[in-house]
């Protein structure tokens, strides 16, 4: 047994080439081998967003506080609030971010599949961003 105790690990901020804004990354677990699960509490400021990506091996999100957005390629942007778990399918291209006005956290859990759990894509645009304001 193994227990990791609230702040042990040191929070991180989620890189500039990833991310659009401010994010903060809290690991929560990694995988000792041969396990490959991993998971982080990823704090949004208002408005950050990540890049287009995907995940080899799908990825579930855990609404813990505030209101953001999701999108899948080739879907309409829906909200996301306190409480939603969302679940990406492997390799599914997708971006998650905060509202404009509230900022957002999640549980992020992935597994790794040839020590990579994501594949980062390109920037979101503003526009795509936008679509989300109903306009």
């Amino acid at each position: 047994m193994e227990i990791k105790r609230a702040g042990s690990q040191p929070p991180g901020k989620g890189p500039a080439n990833w991310f659009t804004g401010a994010v903060g990354i809290d690991p929560l677990f990694g995988p000792p081998e041969p396990a490959r699960v991993s998971g982080a509490l990823n704090t949004f400021e208002r408005g950050a967003r990540t890049n287009w990506h995907t995940h080899p091996l799908g990825q579930t999100l855990i609404v813990t506080a505030g209101c953001g957005r999701v999108q899948r390629e080739g879907r309409l942007v829906e909200e996301i609030r306190l409480g939603d778990v969302v679940r990406f399918e492997s390799g599914e291209k997708h971006w998650q971010s905060a509202e404009p006005a509230m900022g957002m956290s999640h549980i992020a859990v992935q597994e790794k599949r040839d020590g990579s759990a994501a594949d980062r894509l390109e920037r979101v645009t503003d526009e795509q961003y936008a679509a989300g304001d109903g306009r």
